[in-house]
C-alpha cells in the first residue's frame, strides 16, 4: 500500500529521516597518541550501543525548569509532549555512523512524515563544531588525549545545518550503555526560539543511555544570556528527559517512502556542510525562529521533489542559493569550496 506523505508542516516542526544503509567492514580501534587504550571489544560494544538507537519508538519529551538563577525569574510552564519517531541509518562505516530521525504525525493509517534531527557519530575525531551564540559556530581541534577511545556526537537540524557536538567515551555497565560528555553550548530549541527572546544559548550536559527497552536522551541545561562579545550570564536551569520506548509503529514505511524519493537531494546538502566543516575555521548561519530564511524553503524543495514537481538537480540548485545567501564562512573555506 502507498501511504500519503505530507511535509507541508515540516518547516514548522522540522525533522530528519533515513532508510538507506551503507555498510563497511569494521576497523579495529585506532591507535591514539595517548596512554589510554581502547580494546577492539570495547570499540565493537560502542558501535552496538549507537546502532541500538535504530528503530521505531513511542517518544516522550519532558522539559522542566527547576532552578532560577536570576532574581525575580519566573519558571516557564513545563513542556511535555509525545511523538511517534522512526530512526534509520544514513551511513555506516567502521568508525562513523549516521542516524536520522522521522516523526510520524496525524492519522496512523496515513501519517504525515516530518524530517527531524540527525546524529552523526565519529570515533576518535580530530575536530568538532562548537556553538558560540548568536548563530555563530567555530571548528575546534580535539586533543589526542580526549579523542582516544572516544566518540563525537554531532547533531544537525532539520535542514542538516549544524546544531551542537561533544566528545566522550562510552561506559558499558551490564545491559546499560551510557555516553556523557562535558558541557557544550547549543542554540535555542525550537520550543523556546519561537516563543521567547530572553536568552541566547543553552549550556548542556547531553547524556544518552541505552537500555533493554529503548533509550533515553537526558539533558541538564543552563539557559544563558550571551552578549555580543560572547560573555554569558546564567538565567535558569532546566532538566530534559526524552524517552524512546521501542515499539512497532503502524506504517513506518511512510518514512522510507519519503527518504527514497529525497535522499539524493539531502546527500548533496550534507556534503555542503561536511566540506564546510572540513575547511572552515568558523561560520555564521542566518535563520529566524520560524525557519523562513533557510530550513522552511529547503524542506519545501524536498517536498516538491517528493511529489515529482521538480528534479533533484532543481531542488539542489535552490538549496545552494539559500545556503550561499544565509551562510557566512570564516577562515580557509569559501562558498565554492563548501559547495563542491
Amino acid at each position: 500500500m502507498t501511504f500519503r506523505l505530507f511535509l507541508a508542516g515540516a518547516f514548522m516542526l522540522g525533522l530528519t529521516a533515513c532508510a538507506t544503509t551503507n555498510s563497511a567492514d569494521t576497523p579495529g580501534a585506532q591507535t591514539a597518541t595517548s596512554a589510554y587504550q581502547h580494546s577492539q571489544a570495547e570499540f565493537e560494544r560502542d558501535r552496538e550501543a549507537i546502532l541500538a538507537m535504530i528503530g521505531e519508538y513511542d517518544v516522550t519529551f519532558d522539559f522542566r525548569e527547576v532552578v532560577a538563577l536570576q532574581p525575580g525569574y519566573e519558571f516557564a510552564e513545563p513542556k511535555l509532549s509525545g511523538a511517534r519517531e522512526v530512526v534509520r541509518v544514513v551511513e555506516v562505516r567502521g568508525d562513523f555512523i549516521s542516524l536520522q530521525h522521522f516523526l510520524l504525525v496525524g492519522e496512523e493509517e496515513a501519517p504525515m512524515v516530518i524530517k527531524h534531527w540527525r546524529q552523526d557519530w565519529e570515533y576518535e575525531p580530530a575536530r568538532i563544531m562548537a556553538f558560540r551564540g548568536h548563530d555563530n559556530w567555530d571548528m575546534v581541534d580535539v586533543p589526542a588525549s580526549e579523542a582516544a577511545g572516544a566518540w563525537s556526537q554531532s547533531v544537525y537540524q532539520v535542514d542538516d545545518s549544524p546544531r551542537y557536538a561533544a566528545v566522550a567515551r562510552w561506559n558499558h555497565d551490564a545491559a546499560i550503555s551510557t555516553w556523557e560528555p562535558d558541557l557544550s553550548w547549543r542554540p535555542l530549541p525550537r520550543r523556546d526560539d519561537t516563543t521567547r527572546s530572553d536568552y541566547h544559548a543553552i549550556e548542556a550536559v547531553n547524556r544518552h543511555v541505552i537500555t533493554a527497552w529503548g533509550w533515553v536522551h537526558e539533558q541538564d541545561n543552563t539557559k544563558l544570556i550571551v552578549d555580543e562579545d560572547g560573555a554569558s550570564t546564567p538565567l535558569v536551569r532546566e532538566v530534559g528527559v526524552n524517552t524512546y520506548v521501542r515499539t512497532d509503529l503502524a506504517h513506518d514505511d511512510a518514512a522510507d517512502e519519503y527518504w527514497a524519493a529525497t535522499q539524493d537531494y539531502w546527500t548533496l546538502v550534507r556534503a555542503y556542510w561536511d566540506n564546510l566543516e572540513a575547511r572552515a575555521d568558523g561560520f555564521h548561519v542566518e535563520d529566524d525562529a520560524e525557519g523562513t530564511l533557510l530550513y522552511g524553503p529547503m524542506l519545501d524543495a524536498s517536498m516538491r521533489l517528493f511529489f515529482g514537481a521538480e528534479t533533484t538537480e532543481e531542488a539542489w540548485t535552490e538549496a545552494q542559493e539559500l545556503l550561499n545567501a544565509q551562510v557566512e564562512i570564516d577562515g580557509a573555506a569559501d562558498r565554492t569550496a563548501a559547495a563542491e
